[in-house]
């Protein structure tokens, strides 16, 4: 349990990390992108509303002592540079109404050809877009005064190149940070769960010792009863209840200690092959006249020949608690269905029954907590304490299996263990 903690506290703290490591960089870089779009569309629609050219600009200042800079100068507006016709790398493609080549323009680009230019614009106008990227060109379709089509293409490549550069490594020195804080966090992790693993250990000792302790009292009792029954010489009400009392309180006893020492790995599992087959036969067999008494279908399909190798006392115990489970919360007259078979080198225990509770998924999810019970006013009816399912859970553990509880119809609930 402590060692489940630990991951989940560990994998809670790394994917939350994780998470706003994905919002900050992603963020970062989208805004980023975004960036580099708006910039290109702003230096697009300059061209667009002078005809595929920058306006003419008057010098704003020769940089002589005592003059104004240029405007945007030390601002990082480069938009408003009197240098960003000299920096813009561009070409344009002019198409009549019908969409023929009128004019093609790459006086202001070195790397792209007129054949190029035209090729990029047809692809353009078949995408339909008015604006886009072709590879590192963004491009702008605007309408011509004479009804035709201007297609801008201005070339964002050292834009783009710093984009991802950025992006890249800030990925990578994100993925670097995430392994180093992930790291830092499994050293911390049992720090944490430390004061839980000690309250765990204290309580699974107290309940060992007090059940060792509780055992002895038990059997005197149970002796000292027998010895009035047996002096009284006839059946009595009073001495029969406090037989029975004391079979449950024992029963009880030895499941908290057996509990107990499974979780805290002290309990020693004589494994041997075992034929399940057989075992399940006996299992279903030792439920059928309690089955019979409160007219129970019970149906059980086992396969042959199904080998495992376990302890044949806990298995056989494992098998007992879902039939008697069953048997003990299905309806009068309600069925219960026993499956074994085998699935490669595993062996699959199903028991189904009918169920006249209404259970939610949120209960499931707690069937195999100890002394959990949807109605707790049902306890003295069934004679059961809500730990069997945990001791359930405890074998199939100690095994390396994994037991599940799953609601596959409304009014039915499944036990599945495999091991």
């Amino acid at each position: 349990m402590i060692k489940k903690l630990r991951i989940k506290f560990v994998m809670t703290a790394f994917l939350s990390v994780l998470a706003v490591l994905v919002i900050l960089v992603g963020g970062i870089n989208i805004s980023n992108y975004i960036h580099v779009v708006n910039e290109s569309d702003k230096v697009l629609r300059i061209l667009s509303d002078n005809g595929g050219r920058f306006p003419e600009r008057e010098p704003e200042g020769s940089g002589r002592p005592g003059e104004e800079p240029p405007p945007g100068a030390g601002h990082g507006a480069r938009i408003d540079s009197p240098e960003l016709a000299f920096e813009t790398r561009f070409f344009t493609v002019t198409l009549s109404a019908g969409g023929d080549i009128v004019k093609v323009d790459t006086d202001k680009v070195y790397s792209v050809s007129g054949e190029t230019a035209v090729r990029m614009a047809d692809d353009v106008m078949r995408s339909g877009k008015e604006s886009g990227f072709v590879y590192d060109y963004r491009y702008l379709v605007s309408e011509t005064s004479e009804g035709g089509r201007l297609v801008i293409f201005s070339d964002r490549g050292a834009s783009l190149a710093n984009f991802r550069s950025f992006r890249n490594a800030s990925i990578v020195i994100s993925l670097l940070g995430l392994l180093i804080i992930g790291g830092i966090i499994y050293l911390i992790s049992g720090r944490a769960v430390r004061p839980i693993e000690e309250a765990g250990e204290k309580q699974k000792r107290f309940i060992s010792d007090a059940g060792h302790e509780i055992r002895t009292p038990l059997a005197i009792i149970r002796a000292d009863a027998d010895v009035l029954m047996m002096e009284t010489g006839q059946e009595n009400e009073w001495i029969s209840d406090i037989i029975r009392q004391t079979g449950r309180l024992s029963d009880l006893t030895n499941d908290l200690i057996a509990l107990s020492k499974m979780e805290e790995g002290r309990s020693v599992l004589v494994t041997e092959d075992t034929d399940l087959s057989a075992m399940a036969d006996d299992a279903v067999d030792s439920v059928k006249a309690p089955a019979l008494i409160r007219k129970l279908n019970l149906t059980s399909d086992i396969e042959s020949g199904v080998h495992v190798k376990c302890d044949k006392k806990a298995v056989y115990e494992l098998m007992s608690i879902l039939l008697d489970n069953a048997v003990k919360y299905c309806p009068e007259g309600g069925g219960i269905s026993f499956l074994l078979t085998s699935k490669g080198r595993k062996a699959v225990i199903s028991v189904e029954n009918d169920t006249d509770e209404s259970i939610d998924e949120e209960s499931v999810k707690h069937l195999f907590d100890r002394f959990y019970r949807m109605d707790a006013s049902r306890n003295s009816g069934t004679g059961g304490f809500g730990i069997g399912l945990s001791v359930a859970l405890a074998v199939t553990e100690a095994h390396k299996g994994r037991i599940s509880a799953e609601i596959p119809r409304e009014g039915r609930i499944r036990f599945t263990a495999v091991l």
